[in-house]
């Protein structure tokens, strides 16, 4: 893999670093969607959804396209509670992991559905140096940083607003993250913007800027199961992930700094592999994590939006496709999951009942010189976009 640095090329090159062109709608980076063909409006409706311990209110807005699928979002984390797709009979059912009630998600979420950030993944040590400064931030991981530290993106109120277009609707929360919170430096202005489109697509565009440099690293984190949310293992899902290269991890799962070939181990999926095939293999790197928690060095095609996995659901048909404009891809099998997290409808969450994957940047890239920069400058802007499209066989 080339490793590029952080300049104003690679916006000409649509290459996966932080772009530093002006900041403007990603809407134009299409995944094949013919938005001509779309005959109506995706409906948002607004509802309460409880309010936290200080009082503050928080809201549900419910996203529905043409063809029934609907998912339903707060604005506390910018927690994706829900996504109901159809399988190959037409049956929605609800397929991502979360809970019922706002309580919930405040006692014990382990960021099912939120947006994680300010540096999404892990930062080792909780500390990096950045012009010559020290920063040091939570260790909430072990002795590691991680997703953004002990109040991360996934535990604030964001502002929100519903948008549409054509041939989808949306809403568009907005955070200020203050000089200092969590140990990061400079105020940073992050817009994060849900679309869903008529056909089929949860889309999730990215804007952030700074007014002091700082390392900024977001994605979603939503846990899937194709089947439906608590209905039991994901290890028969086949999964295809797009990269011939993954970063090793130490056993705090932190990266080494190699870039390895997934050849003849079983980090290779790419072709369309079940999760739980090899998942058990005696293989260095997957006791580490106790199974699959790593980043895929994601093989770039010449559009910025590149198909960077697919999975499919062998009983139902169902099939995600991600697509990203991120150099990399975080795969987590469910590995920590273990019956303690209640989810929706009382079910309850058991080992590996739920995958994730989580377009971003390479981990503990800001002591890592040698991975793409994730540091943003004041005057640059970081944006990125991430596009689940479902469909079914």
């Amino acid at each position: 893999m080339t490793i590029f640095p952080r300049a104003a090329a690679i916006c000409a090159l649509l290459l996966p670093a932080l772009f530093i062109c002006s900041c403007q709608s990603r809407s134009d980076m299409t995944t094949g969607t013919d938005a001509s063909k779309a005959a109506d409006h995706v409906t948002v409706k607004a509802e309460p959804f409880g309010s936290t311990p200080k009082g503050e209110k928080v809201t549900l807005y419910a996203l529905t396209n043409r063809n029934g699928v609907t998912a339903r979002i707060i604005n506390y984390g910018a927690i994706v509670v829900s996504l109901r797709v159809p399988d190959s009979k037409g049956k929605l059912d609800d397929i991502v992991l979360g809970y019922d009630t706002l309580d919930d998600y405040i006692a014990n979420n382990p960021y099912f559905g939120a947006i994680a950030g300010r540096y999404a993944n892990r930062i080792a040590l909780g500390q990096f140096v950045l012009d010559g400064v020290t920063y040091t931030l939570a260790t909430n991981n072990g002795p590691n940083h991680l997703h953004g530290g002990v109040r991360g993106f996934d535990k604030v109120i964001w502002q929100a607003r519903p948008v549409e277009k054509a041939d989808q609707a949306g809403v568009e929360f907005s955070y200020l993250s203050k000089d200092g919170e969590e140990g990061y430096p400079g105020n940073l202005r992050v817009i994060v913007t849900y679309w869903l489109t008529n056909a089929d697509e949860l889309r999730i565009e990215y804007e952030a800027r700074t007014d002091k440099a700082t390392p900024v690293n977001l994605t979603h984190h939503s846990y899937f199961n194709l089947a439906g949310q608590g209905t039991g293992s994901i290890l028969d899902h086949e999964m295809m992930i797009n990269a011939d290269q993954f970063t090793p991890v130490d056993d705090g799962l932190i990266p080494t700094g190699e870039l390895r070939s997934v050849k003849g181990t079983p980090m290779d999926f790419r072709r369309p592999t079940a999760i739980g095939a090899r998942i058990n293999q005696e293989y260095e790197q997957l006791q580490y994590g106790g199974g699959y928690d790593h980043n895929w060095v994601l093989n770039r095609g010449k559009k910025p939006l590149t198909l960077a996995a697919r999975v499919s659901e062998p009983t139902t048909g169902r099939i995600m496709e991600v697509y990203t404009t991120e150099p990399g891809l975080q795969f987590y099998a469910g590995n920590f999951l273990d019956g303690s997290n209640i989810g929706k409808g009382g079910r309850p969450y058991t080992y590996r009942s739920g995958f994730c994957l989580e377009a971003q940047h390479f981990p503990d890239s800001p002591n890592k010189p040698s991975f793409p920069s994730t540091i943003l400058k004041p005057g640059e802007c970081y944006t990125q976009t991430t596009v689940y499209r479902f469909r079914t066989k």
